[in-house]
């Protein structure tokens, strides 16, 4: 008898121990920590609130997949209302939570300037998809920056080949006037660079036009433009400032088919309330545009949404805002999913660790298509010379009812942005005192 009570008390201890171990191991599981910097209120919300609801609904797909080789990931969203002060000042609230962020997407180009200067302390990769620094594609200046898919100087140079294609080739914008009308922000003054250079060595006159932040009010603008009559019109807006001016065309007779707006001027938002008034009306679209097709959508309604898990209206998965804010997601992950070929599969990464995976992105077709990119996407494969990866771009067309393709892919002419990006990038490291990475230092 007193041996079965011993026997028994035996049991119970390893079994406590067991529950005990199994406990222990369960609380100091980790997951990969994402900071969603996002605006669902103020003037930028009807396009904010659209890519945040995609991008969260991607990391939520990830985890109904199985998460990243089996590591889950976590998320907390903080609301910036795009206001550089309060990006930093989320930033610097979430950098460190939950064993550390493994990147930040700041989604504003003027938080990117401003935390690309703490990013290197905090050896947390900066990734801007298709917006941010466009000199910051050379990652042997900027080591933590990743414009990923492409930058404002590639959006910028698209135009201007449709355009050419339109007037039956470059050479033909000879003697022609554009126009830029920019949101009167770093994000705005961007593509200034690429088209002076450009109107340069093509001959064009280029006439700038800055609108003052949110871009309610564009009368006078427009006024400029009736009076000059610019062949066509650039946009660079964001927010309530695109369907403002579409509306001042429309007002003025200016044609929409003669303009072209950059990829944050050409989603749902900034044509519905014109709606037949915006017909013709062009914008670029870096990589991807409304993919309600897709195989990725698919599964997010029915892995996400069908769960009752979906982050916002289940009509707009698939929109163009949506999309972009789903690719940002699948960008960033991927680059945690490289970090963990090289440091260990099943295991969380760090901030350095991730910084490598993104500097090491091979994104090829197969890979895509496996992902739910098909038809969506074309390769992007990133070095430490190239943080950009891929510089492809298409336009599409608002026919009233809908976003259309209207071009084939265009590719950035890397003639005229390699250099370019080279200069601007030594310039930044001549005014920071930093020297550029050594091929040993590309290495690590």
């Amino acid at each position: 008898m007193k041996l079965r009570k011993l026997a028994l008390a035996a049991t119970l201890v390893a079994i406590g121990g067991a529950i005990l171990t199994t406990g222990t191991a369960f609380a100091q599981a980790k997951e990969q920590f994402i900071p969603v910097l996002s605006y669902r209120t103020g003037p930028y919300a009807p396009n904010g609130v659209p890519w945040a609801n995609g991008y969260v609904d991607y990391l939520k797909l990830v985890n109904a997949r199985g998460g990243i080789n089996g590591v889950k990931l976590s998320f907390e969203e903080c609301e910036t209302g795009y206001d550089t002060a309060r990006s930093v000042e989320c930033y610097e609230r979430l950098k460190g939570k939950n064993g550390g962020a493994s990147l930040v997407q700041p989604l504003s180009t003027g938080a990117t300037f401003a935390i690309t200067e703490k990013a290197p302390v905090d050896k947390i990769a900066v990734v801007t998809v298709g917006y941010g620094r466009s000199e910051s594609a050379d990652g042997t200046v900027f080591k933590w920056n990743f414009p990923i898919a492409g930058t404002y100087w590639v959006a910028a140079d698209a135009i201007l080949q449709a355009i050419g294609k339109k007037e039956g080739g470059l050479d033909k914008l000879k003697g022609k006037k554009l126009a830029l009308v920019y949101h009167d922000s770093p994000f705005g003054k961007e593509p200034i660079a690429l088209l002076q250079e450009r109107s340069a060595q093509l001959g064009f006159a280029l006439q700038l036009l800055p609108v003052t932040a949110p871009g309610v009010e564009q009368k006078a603008t427009w006024l400029q433009i009736r009076q000059a009559k610019p062949d066509y019109t650039l946009l660079w807006g964001w927010g309530v400032m695109n369907s403002t001016a579409i509306k001042e065309a429309q007002a003025t007779g200016y044609p929409r088919e003669k303009m072209y707006g950059v990829w944050w001027a050409g989603a749902e938002p900034d044509v519905k309330d014109v709606a037949e008034g915006a017909k013709g009306y062009n914008a670029v679209a870096m990589q991807h545009g409304a993919e309600p097709q897709s195989k990725m959508v698919k599964d997010v309604l029915t892995m996400v949404h069908d769960k009752g898990q979906g982050t916002g209206p289940k009509e707009e998965v698939g929109q163009v805002l949506y999309m972009r804010g789903a690719m940002s997601a699948m960008l960033g992950v991927e680059g945690i999913r490289a970090a963990q070929e090289r440091y260990g599969k099943g295991k969380t990464m760090t901030g350095e660790q991730v910084r490598w995976g993104l500097e090491n992105l091979n994104l090829t077709q197969p890979k895509l298509d496996a992902l739910g990119f098909a038809g969506v996407m074309r390769p992007i494969s990133t070095s430490c010379v190239d943080h950009m990866g891929a510089s492809w771009a298409r336009i599409h067309t608002w026919d009233g009812k809908a976003w259309k393709f209207t071009s084939d892919w265009l590719q950035g002419d890397e003639q005229i942005i390699k250099p370019l990006v080279k200069t601007t990038a030594a310039k930044y490291a001549a005014d920071k005192k930093l020297t550029p990475r050594t091929p040993a230092d590309c290495q690590s």
